[in-house]
This record gives structure tokens, sequence and C-alpha cells, in this order.
């Protein structure tokens, strides 16, 4: 048998449709699955150990449901003055984040985590995008917002759509990391459990 036969099976523990696209770069198969994990953020917790923890909850979260597995888990939390800004979930909110971002920097703390639900071992990264936002207008945050509805997005601002009208610089060491999936991170993880990706 060969080794990319022998590999535990991969599963992608979200919904993202944009990190549904990321894995598919891979070429190599992979199922998904929702888990069910709740995101609020711990009582003085950075943004970097909110995002960690539900990245890993959320590939923990599905162990019982694929118990040989290579469990995906990713969460993203934006960070603006110290300040954790989650997904806005309504119109008024992310025209209340978008118009505390102009013009300012934010970071974007992705956290991976790859879970084998065999051997019980997990293995972690987060990648910190840092983001300068243009001194847009209250008028182009309604005509973005209502294009594209980005309410399920951490800082209401998807790079991966027509959030870039709203962003003057990008500042990371993986492209993909912003989108929701470090994929230089997840690649050497999955090489490391013996994934044969080539």
């Amino acid at each position: 048998m060969s080794q990319k036969q022998a590999t535990l099976p991969l599963v992608l523990a979200s919904t993202s449709p944009y990190r549904r696209e990321l894995l598919q770069r891979l070429a190599y198969p992979f199922e998904v699955a929702s888990p069910e994990v709740d995101e609020t953020p711990q009582a003085g917790e950075s943004a970097h150990a909110t995002s960690l923890r539900l990245a890993i909850a959320k590939a923990q979260a599905l162990q019982s449901r694929f118990p040989a597995h290579l469990l995906i888990g990713s969460d993203q939390v934006a960070l603006l003055n110290g300040v954790q800004l989650g997904k806005p979930g309504t119109h008024e909110r992310a025209v209340a984040q978008l118009q505390q971002m102009r013009g300012r920097s934010i970071e974007f703390h992705t956290a991976l985590a790859l879970y084998n639900s065999q051997s019980g071992t997990t293995q972690t990264h987060v990648d910190i995008t840092r983001v300068t936002m243009r001194q847009y207008s209250d008028d182009t945050i309604e005509r973005y917002l209502r294009h594209e509805q980005p309410y399920n997005c951490a800082g209401s601002a998807k790079t991966e759509g027509l959030g870039v009208i709203l962003i003057e610089r990008i500042d990371n060491s993986d492209p993909t990391a912003i989108i929701g999936l470090p994929m230089i991170a997840l690649t050497a993880m999955l090489l490391e459990e013996g994934v044969q990706l080539v």
C-alpha cells in the first residue's frame, strides 16, 4: 500500500466556502463537516489565545464522528487597539466596525490546528496578518456592505472579495492566512503526518 493510501482521511472542520476553496488547491481528497463550537472569547483572553483555543476546539469537536482522521480546525480573530473584533452578525454592527477601522491597522490572528483523532496528537500554528485600512467614506462602507454582506466575517472586511477596496496594505508571511486557512503551515503539518501531496 502506498503512503498516500495509508494516510488517515482528511476532514475540514468548517463550512466556510473560502477555507474549502483554499484546501482544494492541494488537489487532495477531503470531507467537510460543521463543528458545533461556542466562539465567545473568554474574559481577559488574548486574540492569539482565542483563535488558537477555537481552532483546536473545532478540530477536536468532530473526533467522535471521525475517530481515525486528520481534522483541520481554523479560527480567525481581528484585533483593533487591543480589542477583539468579532463577527458583526448585523449590518449595523458591520458599519460600526468599519468606521472604527477606517485609517487604522488591524491584526488578524489566524490559528490552525491539525488534530490526529487516532493518535490524539495536535499540531498548531498562529499566523498574524497586519492590515492597514484606507480612509474610506461612510457611503463606501454602505455600498460595500450592501454588495458583500460580510456579516459572518471577523472585522467585516473580506479580502477574498470586494473588501480589497477598503484596504491600503497587507503585511504577512502567508497570503492565504488572511482568507482563513494558513496553507503554508498546513502543508508542513500534513507532510509531518505522512500525507503525500504530490
